[in-house]
């Protein structure tokens, strides 16, 4: 039975968290046996999500004797769980493979290897929960092992600060989702999830469960505005961890979102759809131009985290839509889209996270500013990382690019959606899409060319080396599945049929028939993509133009001075850099979406001090939102403290005060 394997996963995950703490001090036979178990456990949990949706396996259900009383543990294993079980355990293994090697960096590795399986197994649990308490503890199991591995650097003020915040939107994440489970449940209480299908909430009770989810969810995700625990949360993990997170935990976020929106709730609005869709295409938009703006490789990456999970939602959101105006067949493409996107995003992003921690590792910066020439130096993740470039930024034939051109395509139908509302947002949506499509492909021409082009910055960078053999293994194997997904994308839409069929009562046309490994979104009187066709295309011009190139060019040896940007200094600190580099977008931006300041302290002539200058990128959110918030947290609780010094008479009387209060409400009430 699969879903006894799955547990059977969860409970190897488990015991070698358990082993790892006696283990943690064994030295690198510690480390591989840790890592090398998860990768084993994690391998087999993708192949029984595998083999679940390629054999069409029927449902299955466990219920376990623990848990609230009376009602036990649910465990289920269905097309959608299956398929998130392949994504997270897919995450799993390459992070747990790239461990063993990243693992020997680790200063105080009884802080890491203990917490790693538990957050895998913790992942799976959400996946294979079908009851509203086993979810919610695997969900808080989940983001207090995510949370200790954050804070595995704890001395660090920036990791405390993000661990504290990251555990705070994390708890308010989990508020949410619990009063979301609580209105499903209604007045009979019953928190399994079979009890939930069979009785849909009412239109209004459906509205205030979807917002509450948004807010759960899209914590957890990373949506906008509840997106500010990422960039600091992902920059302080070790990247394998990094990895986990925004390839993965992400992911999570959109499966709870999906099962509770399409699986329990019932049928969608069409204004439903608006919501999530607005939401989505602002997160879309300003993940990527948050991501332009920074000067830290991981936190870029961390926005760029941000701008895939709107993608997602936009491809959620059209699946919304369109089961609202029974469009069955276009919400199974934009079902499709967004899933296929889950898969993708999962991939390049623990690629470049990968990349990210073996330039970190080799020169212990983050820093792209005193960062470059790594080509030369670390030529093997060079090559990685601009695979992982390329994918991210959604260009042909790689994996990136067909999951947005599905959701481009659903896009193109949008006109034939009933309502007006769904009708005029989603081109606008559709313009914020591409927007940010173009700004993504910038936003990684700055970072592969400022940390890997060039001459290096810093001593740092002079001095790297290529990382170690099973880093290097684990990034060529995710950098060959974003070839192959990109290539052969029809072998993934019939993967992801039976879970698009379950859940828009429709799916995309079948692909396995179509010759040279072609996708047909719709029909194929409409348009169709193959990406081996492409890849031929750019292999055999890109020889045709070596050859030429070699065959015609002049053979003399021609120099010159190289470019200094206007300063005829030969100091690489006169290199292009990602500050300027952003500095364009910056000055259209920088007055409507972010609130920049500059400072610039220019001597008097005559003067011998160097010039300063000095940029602050602020995000809106906190400068707008969550500073306001915390300040008044502040200040009521300063006020409020004076309560504990009251006399026992005072106190009496509060709480004769507040009893009165509830026992009036409790009567009004009734």
């Amino acid at each position: 039975m699969p879903a006894v394997v799955g547990l059977w996963c969860v409970a190897t995950l488990l015991a070698l968290a358990v082993a790892a703490i006696a283990l943690a001090r064994a030295g690198a036979a510690g480390r591989i046996l840790i890592y090398g178990g998860s990768f084993l456990a994690s391998a087999a949990g993708a192949a029984v999500g595998t083999i679940t949706l390629i054999e069409g396996a029927p449902v299955e259900q466990m219920v376990l004797p623990v848990g609230l009383p009376g009602l036990g543990a649910h465990f289920r294993l269905d097309a959608l769980a299956a398929f998130f079980l392949l994504v997270a355990n897919l995450g799993g293994a390459a992070a747990s493979l790239y461990g063993i090697g990243y693992g020997r960096h680790d200063s105080a590795p009884l802080r890491v290897l203990p917490f790693f399986p538990a957050y895998l197994a913790g992942m799976n649990l959400v996946v294979l929960a079908d009851d509203a308490f086993s979810f919610l503890v695997a969900w808080e199991f989940m983001s207090l092992s995510s949370w200790a591995l954050v804070m595995a650097n704890h001395r660090a003020p920036e990791n405390a600060r993000a661990g504290y915040i990251y555990l705070l939107m994390a708890s308010f994440g989990t508020l949410a989702l619990l009063l979301a489970f609580g209105l499903l449940a209604g007045s009979g209480g019953d928190y399994a999830f079979a009890a939930m299908r069979a009785h849909h909430p009412g239109e209004t009770t459906g509205l205030i469960v979807l917002l509450l989810v948004l807010v759960g969810a899209g914590s957890k995700a990373g949506l906008v505005p509840l997106h500010v625990w990422l960039p600091l949360a992902h920059p302080a993990a070790p990247s394998h961890v990094s990895a986990l997170m925004s390839g993965v935990m992400t992911k999570i976020a959109v499966y709870g979102f999906i099962r509770i929106v399409f699986d329990l709730i019932g049928e969608p609005v069409w204004w439903s759809s608006m919501i999530v869709l607005s939401i989505a295409g602002i997160t879309t938009v300003l993940g990527v131009l948050y991501a332009l703006m920074q000067h830290d490789l991981k936190r870029l990456l961390a926005y760029h985290t941000v701008e895939n999970i709107g993608i997602i939602f936009i491809g959620i959101g059209l699946a919304m839509a369109f089961r609202a105006s029974n469009m069955n067949w276009a919400a199974a493409l934009a079902l499709t889209a967004a899933l296929f996107h889950v898969l993708n995003h999962s991939v390049f992003k623990s690629l470049l996270f990968f990349g990210a921690g073996a330039v970190l590792t080799s020169t212990g910066e983050r820093n792209m500013e005193r960062l470059g020439g790594l080509i030369h130096r670390m030529p093997k993740t060079a090559v990685a990382f601009l695979i992982g470039c390329v994918a991210i930024s959604a260009l042909p034939p790689l994996n990136g690019f067909v999951s947005e051109w599905l959701t481009f395509q659903a896009i193109l139908v949008s006109p034939q959606i009933s309502q007006w509302g769904p009708r005029f947002l989603i081109p606008a949506v559709g313009a914020l899409l591409a927007l940010s499509a173009a700004l993504a492909a910038a936003c990684f021409v700055k970072a592969y060319g400022v940390t890997f082009l060039g001459r290096p910055r810093s001593p740092a960078a002079e001095g790297a080396g290529e990382t170690d053999g099973a880093s290097l293994f684990a990034m060529y194997l995710l950098a060959a599945l974003c070839v192959i997904l990109g290539v052969m994308p029809g072998a993934v839409v019939e993967l992801i049929s039976p879970v698009v069929q379950g859940l828009a009562g429709a799916r995309m046309p079948a692909q396995s028939y179509l010759p040279w490994a072609s996708l047909i979104p719709i029909a194929e009187s409409r348009s169709s993509y193959n990406g081996l066709i492409i890849l031929f295309f750019l292999t055999v011009s890109g020889l045709f133009t070596a050859m030429f190139i070699h065959r015609f060019a002049t053979r003399a040896t021609r120099r010159s001075a190289i470019w200094d940007c206007g300063y005829p200094d030969p100091s690489p600190a006169t290199q292009y850099t990602s500050s300027s580099f952003a500095m364009p977008i910056r000055r259209v931006f920088g007055t409507t979406v972010f609130d920049v300041r500059e400072k610039l302290d220019m001597p008097a002539p005559g003067d011998t001090r160097p010039a300063h200058y000095r940029v602050r990128v602020i995000d809106p959110v906190w400068h707008y939102a969550y500073g306001p918030l915390a300040r008044w947290v502040l200040r009521s609780t300063t006020r409020l403290n004076r309560l504990q010094f009251l006399s026992i008479r005072s106190y009496l009387t509060l709480v004769f005060v507040t009893l009165i209060v509830l026992l009036l409400t409790v009567a009004a009430w009734r």
